[in-house]
């Protein structure tokens, strides 16, 4: 995964195009460091599953 495709992903959960997306253990520094970049950063929740994956979500209000 690279920065690129971080941006399409995260895009599309800003756009609606998809409602969730899984990120495993090893693509997760890549995808968080393009994350907290975005001005939107506060809308995307990320849920802890098990084996090191997070579930991303994109929220209509800002988290506090």
């Amino acid at each position: 995964m690279n920065e690129q495709d971080v941006q399409t992903i995260l895009n599309q959960l800003a756009n609606r195009d998809i409602q969730e997306y899984k990120v495993t253990k090893e693509h997760f520094m890549t995808f968080r460091q393009q994350l907290v970049k975005r001005e939107d950063f506060k809308h995307f929740r990320g849920e802890a599953k098990h084996n090191g994956e997070v579930v991303y979500t994109y929220l209509d209000e800002a988290r506090s």
